[in-house]
């Protein structure tokens, strides 16, 4: 899937939506996002040597795990990040280098999903994680006022 397609998935849009493309192989998702250097996320993080950050990384695992949620399943829901576990950096990632990602959702209660996560550049282990995430009613998250 290229990211238009990936659109009719996940809600994210602009500079939010961190994956250029993704595709299901069986059971795993695999994406991929090119580090183009002008991301919001790398401007201060860090000045003269940029590297994105952590939590970028986990995110593009999630947005990467979320491809593999039947379709009809989540009609009206919105993902939402539940949990964290278990995350290790190994090695930075800076622009310029093609993140690519394999998850796997290793169970399911209701609309909880447990899953896990490798993020590489060119073979190199960057990342691994542990993640959950709920699909929830996506008006009401979306029309809650602060």
């Amino acid at each position: 899937m290229d990211r238009t397609q990936i659109m009719t998935i996940l809600p994210h849009r602009n500079s939010m939506l961190l994956l250029d493309e993704v595709e299901k192989e069986g059971d795993e998702s695999h994406g991929m996002y090119r580090i183009k250097g002008d991301e919001f996320f790398l401007d201060g993080h860090f000045p003269g040597n940029p590297i994105v950050p952590g939590v970028i990384l986990c995110e593009i695992l999630a947005q990467s795990a979320c491809c593999l949620i039947d379709r009809e399943k989540s009609e009206g829901k919105i993902s939402v990040y539940a949990g964290l576990d278990k995350v290790r950096f190994k090695s930075p990632v800076f622009p310029g280098d093609e993140f690519r990602t394999k998850c796997r959702i290793k169970r399911t209660m209701g609309d909880f999903y447990f899953c896990e996560g490798e993020g590489y550049v060119d073979g190199r282990l960057c990342i691994s994680a542990l993640f959950s995430f709920a699909l929830a009613d996506k008006e009401a998250v979306c029309s809650r006022k602060s």
